[in-house]
């Protein structure tokens, strides 16, 4: 006794600090990477062994029955060899076979729920010699059926009941009646018994009691209180009667007669047993009448002529417990375990805990598993199932693993409940290939994890990049019909594309699509890109097309890289009109669908391609609007087909009663630019201008690029005029494209000059930006600040990050400290740097040797 308190103090102790740092967590991953690791790591086997050696605490008998029932249930009753090495085996035991003997077998069967074991051994208990099955065996193989709801097999055992020689040694029709009244067949029961009556004979007392108790349980409220006279007549009433009526009394909803007859019972000193109380308690609280049911049980407390009283206390945490009162359970139970000694049998405790653990109440039940090992309670398959439950929602999964993995050394058969933990706490703790062998280890007991389960062991095994294993978790899944979380799929088909497994992928969506099972949106964007990768646009094209069977928009984009790749194969031009006509088969002819097909051949310079789709509008007899006259203008443009691009303008121009769209002009304007036609732009620009339009500030944009890379300085104040003769305001892109290229070159500034002369405003913006231009390319001399300057600039555009860059690449040549301090300034107002902003100020610093301190900008910044 001494050791085992030892035990349980120390596993309170190692145990118990843990919880309360982790007492408020409502995850299962509780303290899975904290600073206490180093003492959990250190302190997980000794739990383990505490708990190993609770878990092999079994009565003496339980040796000798786990023997027999490892005999019987490897035995094949259909093979008569293994049937006799069986009895052979049992034989060899040296078992005294009694009734008591005989019914802890059957009780122990039970318990454990292995009907057929039971059977086989009651068969082979009925065969041997100086054995004689009796009431109370038989009673207990019936109520054993009848728990497991095995009535058929009751009524063909019953039906070949005469064949077998050790049957008769019992009272033959007392059986049958009991048989019968236990199978739930309660009008044969009672012809029976009708026709033994007739023909002159009776059951005996205990006949008599199974008989009117079944009828109670089935609800035969007439044949009972006949059955019940007929007990009175013949002088069996007794204990058991009278807490039979009781029953029948709470079972017909009658609680006040049952409390009065129950008090005349007391009142007329009758012994008053546990089991009574209990009944009339159970009653009472199924009626939500707590109050009365506890003032019942402090009634008898102290009361020396009461029976068992523990088994009133059994039903009352039972019905607290069910009801949700888990404090006032619990209360109860250390009150009358100090002061009584009382001691629940382990199934009560087991009830009690699973509530508790459902809640979270981790202290509590790490307590109550101390109480049941402090009093040596043997711990059943259920306690040991929540065992490990608790350490999983503890946080502490080392130490469910390890009594897992130690399960056959005291007979642990983890339920589906505890594999659901395991994995889910596994996969929470990063042990995704240990939390995939658990589920392998499920699936061999026949237990099949639950749909979150298998979700968050999939996205696991994802995250880790697991994907034969994931693949096999999947297919296994769809075996079953078991269909995982919709974003389970997405981010397996995602990972498989992105790790250039897009045929696994493509399998595991065709047999979702089997099952009727809608693919997300991004899950076919995935797969088409995936495919596009691997220059299958044959099978690209057919998921597009089947995407919008399906309900899914596809993009512009996703047109776009479909065609790329079509365009790359083999006759491109027919997979190209391939894809069209299937896409046009499967919707009514719209705008959009050949404006996606324009403008991805003229993505991928097949203007042929463009204007096939161009005319084959047409000829479905709509009429060409703007949106698909621009992306046909851009397919030219774009494949530097200059002349077709003017030739479709000019026919535009002559289709068009009123003019030449604005949208129009801008495409072409810029896309002129774009193949470095800067005269033709140019010119298409003052067109506009002439026709009474403006051009779109990218335009200019674009324009402005162009002539300054080809060092064009005229151009660039000519076209600096045009703007401003418009009225627009300078934009910071072009701005900064004339003070980069002022750094560069002096020319900029004297073309300015030369052309513009004195003849503007000096207080002009355009007048502001020349004095600008002639500061950056160092012809005008400043005296004010950085500062200065600054707002200086912000008088003729907008300041951006590329403002401050340029700023800084002045500043870094010869102002160093300036810089830094401009950088810092562009920081505080909101700029966030890029990665020309390092590169500018580091080689800044570089240059004037202080390269201590450029290392250090170097950390500050990343």
């Amino acid at each position: 006794m001494l050791s085992l308190k030892h035990h349980v103090a120390k596993s309170r102790a190692l145990v118990s600090p843990l919880l309360l740092l982790n007492n408020n967590i409502k995850t299962i991953y509780i303290f899975s990477h904290s600073s206490y690791s180093t003492v959990v790591g250190a302190s997980a086997k000794d739990v383990v062994l505490s708990f190993k050696e609770w878990f092999g605490l079994k009565p003496r008998s339980s040796a000798v029955l786990d023997r027999v029932f490892q005999i019987l249930s490897t035995h094949d009753d259909e093979d008569s060899a293994s049937r006799f090495a069986a009895d052979q085996a049992l034989s060899e035991l040296g078992i005294r076979l009694t009734e008591s003997f005989a019914l802890q077998v059957l009780n122990y069967g039970k318990k454990t729920k292995d009907v057929l074991s039971c059977l086989k051994f009651f068969d082979w208990a009925g065969r041997q010699p100086r054995f004689h099955h009796t009431r109370a065996t038989f009673h207990a193989i019936f109520k054993l059926l009848h728990c497991a709801k095995l009535t058929p097999l009751m009524v063909d055992f019953l039906e070949n009941y005469k064949k077998d020689r050790y049957y008769h040694q019992v009272r033959f029709n007392d059986t049958l009646v009991m048989g019968y009244a236990l199978a739930g067949k309660p009008d044969i029961a009672l012809h029976l018994f009708g026709k033994m009556r007739f023909q002159g004979m009776d059951l005996d007392d205990y006949a008599y009691h199974v008989l009117l108790n079944a009828l109670v349980e089935q609800g035969c409220f007439d044949a009972v209180a006949v059955v019940s006279k007929q007990i009175s007549m013949r002088g069996f009433e007794n204990d058991v009667t009278r807490t039979i009526m009781l029953k029948c009394l709470c079972k017909q909803k009658k609680i006040d007669e049952a409390v009065e007859y129950f008090q005349q019972l007391v009142s007329g000193r009758e012994c008053v047993s546990g089991f009574m109380i209990g009944i009339v308690v159970d009653a009472l609280c199924k009626n939500s009448r707590f109050e009365q049911a506890g003032k019942l049980l402090e009634d008898f407390k102290d009361r020396d002529d009461v029976v068992k009283l523990e088994k009133a206390y059994d039903v009352w945490l039972r019905n607290l417990v069910r009801a949700g009162r888990l404090d006032l359970a619990l209360e109860f139970f250390k009150s009358k375990n100090s002061l009584e000694g009382y001691v629940p049998e382990v199934f009560r405790f087991n009830f009690l805990v699973s509530r508790l653990l459902k809640e979270n109440r981790l202290m509590e039940v790490f307590d109550l598993f101390m109480d049941m090992k402090a009093g040596q309670i043997s711990p059943d398959g259920v306690t040991m199932n929540t065992v490990l439950c608790f350490f999983c929602k503890a946080g502490m999964v080392d130490v469910a693993i390890e009594l897992y993995k130690s399960r056959s050394e005291f007979g642990l058969s983890p339920n589906g409940i505890v594999y659901n933990y395991l994995i889910n706490s596994l996969c929470g703790d990063g042990s995704t290939h240990e939390a995939y062998e658990v589920l392998k280890n499920s699936i061999d007991q026949g237990l099949f994890p639950g749909k979150k389960t298998l979700s968050i062991l999939a996205d696991a095994l994802c995250r880790d990049g697991k994907f034969e294993q994931m693949k096999d978790l999947v297919i296994f899944a769809l075996e079953r019909n078991i269909m995982l979380r919709d974003v389970t799929y997405d981010k397996f088909i995602s990972a498989l594309c992105k790790a250039n497994k897009v045929e696994v992928g493509y399998l595991i969506h065709s047999e979702l699509s089997r099952m009727n099972k809608v693919a997300s949106e991004n899950t076919y964007i995935q797969l088409i890109h995936g495919f596009n990768k691997s220059n299958r646009a044959d099978i690209a094209a057919r998921l597009l097309v089947e995407m919008e069977e399906k309900g899914h928009k596809p993009t512009r984009a996703l047109h776009r890289a479909v065609i790329r790749c079509l365009c790359n194969m083999e006759t491109p031009a027919k997979q190209f009109l391939q894809l069209l006509n299937m896409q046009l088969s499967h919707q009514e002819t719209n705008f959009q669908i050949y404006n996606f097909f324009i403008d991805g051949a003229g993505h991928v310079k097949r203007p042929d391609l463009a204007r096939a789709v161009y005319e084959l509008m047409q000829r479905s007899g709509l009429v060409p609007q703007l949106g698909s006259n621009i992306l046909m203008l851009q397919s030219y443009l774009k494949s530097g087909r200059i002349s077709d691009a003017l030739n479709f303008f000019n026919h535009l121009r002559l289709k068009e009663k009123n003019g030449i769209p604005r949208k129009l002009y801008n495409t072409l304007i810029v896309g002129l630019c774009k193949a470095m036609k800067a005269n033709l732009a140019w010119g298409f620009m003052r067109e506009m201008r002439h026709n009474g339009m403006y051009p779109s500030m990218e335009c200019y944009e674009e324009l402005i690029k162009l002539v300054c890379s080809t060092k064009n300085y005229d151009m660039v104040v000519g076209v600096m005029n045009h703007l401003e003769g418009h009225g627009r305001q300078v934009t910071s892109f072009i701005g900064n494209t004339l003070l980069l290229h002022a750094l560069k070159t002096r020319d900029l500034y004297e073309a300015w000059i030369r052309l513009r002369g004195m003849l503007v405003n000096e207080q002009s913006k355009i007048s502001l930006l020349g004095q600008l231009i002639g500061v950056f390319s160092g012809c005008i001399k400043v005296s004010q600040d950085i500062e200065g300057l600054q707002k200086m600039i912000e008088q003729c555009f907008p300041l951006d990050t590329c403002t401050y860059n340029i700023l800084l690449r002045r500043l870094s040549v010869s102002e160093i400290d300036h810089a830094c301090e401009l950088f810092n300034r562009m920081r505080r107002k909101g700029y966030e740097p890029d990665q020309w902003t390092f590169d500018i100020l580091k080689c800044g610093l570089y240059n004037c040797l202080r390269t201590d301190e450029a290392e250090r900008r170097l950390e500050e910044m990343f």
